[in-house]
C-alpha cells in the first residue's frame, strides 16, 4: 500500500492549501462497504470455499460485508455547489475452508481470505438548501482511485497440473497468496445533514462506487489471454459528523 502512502500525503498537502480559500468543512464518517463481487475471483471462492465447514453453500460477497470509514475535506465552489476530497478505508477477513475436500481424518482444509481497500477520490455535491437550513440534504458524484489488497492464507489443496509448486497432485500445503493494485472507477452518492448548531451536523450517506480491475500477483492467470478480475464495486453506508468553518 505504498501509493496509499503517498495519496495520503498529497491529500494533506491539499487539505492545507484548500483551508487557506475560504469556507469549508471537514467530515468523519464509519460504516459498512459491501461488495457486489460480479468477478471471476468471487465466482471461485464460491465454488472452493464456504465461510463455515458446511457444503450447502460457498463464500458469498455478502461474508466480506466489513468496516468502512474515512474524512473527507469538502469546500464551497458556489451557492449549493461543494467539492469534497475522501480518503477512506476497508477491511475484512473470512475464515473459510474447503467445500468438498478434507484432511485424511476428516477434518477441514482451513485458509483465511482477507481484502483491504483505500479508496481516495473527488465528489461534487449538490444541496439545494441554505446555510441556514437545519436540515440538508444533497446528492453528488465522483471518481476514485481505489488501492486494493487480496491475500488467502493458510491450507491449499494443489490442483492438477501442480508441476513445481507440490510433490503430488491434490496435496495439502500450507502458503500465501497475494495479489495487489489500483483499480479506477466513479460513485454516486446521496445523503443528509442534520445541523445540531450553526457549524456541526450528523450525517448520515449512502454511496454507490463502480471500480473493477485484473488482478496480478500470486492472482495473474497461468494462461495467456485469460484475466482474474476483481470487483470492488458495492454500497457504503455511513454516518458520522461534518463539522463546518
Amino acid at each position: 500500500m505504498r501509493r496509499a502512502t503517498l495519496s495520503l500525503t498529497l491529500l494533506a498537502l491539499f487539505l492545507a492549501g484548500a483551508s487557506r480559500a475560504g469556507a469549508g468543512g471537514l467530515d468523519l464518517r464509519i460504516g459498512a462497504f459491501m461488495p457486489r463481487g460480479q468477478d471471476t475471483l468471487f465466482q471461485d471462492l464460491n465454488s472452493l470455499y464456504t465461510p463455515d465447514g458446511n457444503e450447502a453453500h460457498g463464500v458469498e460477497p455478502s461474508d466480506f460485508t466489513g468496516v468502512y470509514g474515512g474524512i473527507e475535506y469538502n469546500h464551497v465552489l458556489m451557492d449549493y455547489v461543494e467539492l469534497g476530497v475522501h480518503l477512506d478505508g476497508y477491511g475484512r477477513t473470512v475464515d473459510s475452508s474447503y467445500r468438498h475436500y478434507t484432511w485424511d481424518d476428516g477434518t477441514e482444509v482451513r485458509q483465511s481470505l482477507k481484502l483491504s481497500m483505500v479508496p481516495l477520490g473527488v465528489s461534487i455535491r449538490f444541496l439545494p438548501t441554505s446555510k441556514r437550513a437545519r436540515i440538508a440534504p444533497y446528492v453528488g458524484g465522483g471518481v476514485d482511485a481505489v488501492f486494493y489488497q487480496y491475500e488467502e492464507f493458510g491450507d491449499f489443496v494443489c490442483f492438477p497440473p501442480a508441476a513445481g509448486t507440490c510433490r503430488f497432485d491434490y496435496d495439502i500445503v500450507p502458503d500465501h497468496f497475494k495479489g495487489e493494485g489500483t483499480a479506477f472507477g466513479v460513485h454516486a452518492l446521496g445523503g443528509l445533514r442534520l445541523y445540531v448548531n450553526r457549524d456541526i451536523a450528523i450525517v448520515g450517506e449512502g454511496r454507490y462506487q463502480w471500480a473493477e480491475d485484473d488482478m496480478g500477483g500470486d492472482f495473474s492467470p497461468n494462461e495467456p489471454g485469460l484475466v482474474n478480475r476483481i470487483d470492488l464495486s458495492g454500497w457504503t453506508v455511513t454516518v458520522g459528523v461534518h463539522v463546518r468553518f
